[in-house]
């Protein structure tokens, strides 16, 4: 059984950086795609950012030139470095793998709230 636990969220100035991690364990997930959503209060969740095997990434577009997703595959974990953040930021951040290269998330994390101050 795959467990994700984030880390790293917290509260942040705008314009500020915060660093989300994500460990897994139980299981290597190496050839897993990542990825990272985030749900805003009253909103749906929403796609942030993705990695995949090979370390091919891809970025919402409300993300994309501030946000950084990586993975280290030794440690079996994934990050999020968030730059130049916004109040519309603000949200319970997720972290989730894909292990059938679906486009299915199988598994999910129980989320790191980020908060955003203007």
């Amino acid at each position: 059984q795959v467990q994700l636990v984030e880390s790293g969220g917290g509260l942040v100035q705008a314009g500020g950086s915060l660093r989300l991690s994500c460990a897994a364990s139980g299981s290597t997930l190496r050839f897993a795609t990542m990825g990272w959503f985030r749900q805003a209060p009253g909103k749906e969740r929403e796609f942030v950012a993705r990695i995949n095997w090979s370390s091919t990434t891809y970025y919402a577009d409300a993300v994309k030139g501030r946000f950084t997703i990586s993975r280290d595959i030794t440690k079996n974990t994934v990050s999020l470095q968030m730059n130049t953040l916004k109040f519309e930021d603000t949200a319970v951040y997720y972290c989730a793998a894909d292990v059938g290269h679906n486009g299915q998330y199988d598994y999910w994390g129980q989320g790191t709230q980020v908060t955003v101050s203007s």
